[in-house]
């Protein structure tokens, strides 16, 4: 049953003594007691529902995009265990990377070489998917954990009424074998490709016009420039880059009926970090949609009091 989305008091990660400790642990209880009564999912039903939920409106729900998919100590990039573990403490895009195997196999993994993320070395290219299910993936301390290398196709299985996904096609992936696992599995509502270029946003609208797609948009004129593509707005996410654009920017884009990702990662969470998570808040305050972030908890802790006490994009969250 669909329920009404509200932000949840999330656990602000931190440092003290023992007794601090045992106060987070008891915050982390109480908000997985809070998840388990409120929508912290997001159930889209077909590309119809995704248009509308992407697009842009007064009534906007400020989200975080979890950046390789939310790494904390323990949960490492790329992993759905960590996908799991952002998505217990705030509704959330999963940003996620896409390689492929020497056999052929689309696996989640952002380096080309294996060596910092796994217990493996050399290239994801050069290995078959068999030697990659050997492995164990690494947090970002470099230690070991449990978790295997999932593919592309188990993360689209998993995201369905769970979470949405941005998809980071690496180079030596061809867009056709990504286009065709999002439609075996049906994962056209929950499935958005990120493109770094104009031509390469029309490439992949021309292969898959139904998808929507994620594309850097900086600038006034990089609006007309998109606008010369030819892909309709109401396919497209803006990634607005990685420093905070001005307020009239973004509202030339929502003007288009356009979402903005503005990327936080990097500089301005090391910023957030030295000035406080209200932060955050600012940028959402001045038209950033979404944030995305490698502190995506924190981020969308700050954030919740913004979030419209209605909106329309509520029916999209889910327990």
């Amino acid at each position: 049953m669909k329920n009404k989305f509200l932000w949840l008091p999330f656990l602000l990660l931190g440092f003290g003594s023992c007794n601090q400790k045992q106060v987070e642990q008891q915050e982390l209880l109480e908000v997985e007691t809070i998840v388990e009564t409120t929508g912290n999912h997001i159930q889209l039903a077909d590309v119809e529902e995704a248009r509308d939920f992407y697009s842009w409106s007064s009534d906007r729900i400020p989200m975080v995009s979890a950046h390789r998919g939310g790494p904390y100590p323990g949960f490492p990039e790329n992993a759905i265990e960590t996908f799991a573990n952002v998505v217990k403490f705030t509704p959330t895009i999963i940003e996620l990377d896409v390689a492929m195997t020497k056999d052929g196999v689309l696996v989640l993994m952002h380096d080309d070489k294996l060596d910092r993320t796994t217990t493996g070395n050399g290239l994801v290219s050069d290995v078959t998917y068999d030697e990659i299910q050997a492995l164990f993936l690494k947090d970002e301390d470099g230690n070991v954990t449990d978790f295997k290398v999932p593919t592309f196709k188990e993360a689209l299985t998993w995201s369905k009424g769970k979470a949405l996904l941005t998809v980071d096609i690496k180079q030596s992936v061809p867009y056709e074998k990504i286009i065709e696992e999002v439609r075996e599995t049906e994962s056209e509502a929950h499935a958005a490709l990120i493109s770094y270029s104009f031509a390469a946003a029309k490439k992949l609208h021309s292969m898959a016009p139904e998808l929507m797609l994620s594309v850097t948009i900086r600038n006034e004129d990089e609006i007309q420039r998109f606008e010369e593509t030819g892909i309709p707005w109401s396919r497209v996410i803006a990634f607005t880059g990685v420093a905070e654009r001005p307020q009239e920017f973004n509202k030339a884009l929502h003007e288009k009926g356009v979402f903005t990702i503005l990327g936080v990662l990097g500089n301005l969470d090391r910023s957030a970090i030295a000035r406080g998570d209200q932060l955050y808040a600012s940028f959402v305050q001045k038209g950033a949609d979404i944030l995305a972030t490698d502190r995506p908890i924190e981020a969308a802790a700050a954030i919740k009091t913004l979030a419209p006490s209605t909106s329309s994009k509520s029916k999209y969250f889910t327990k």
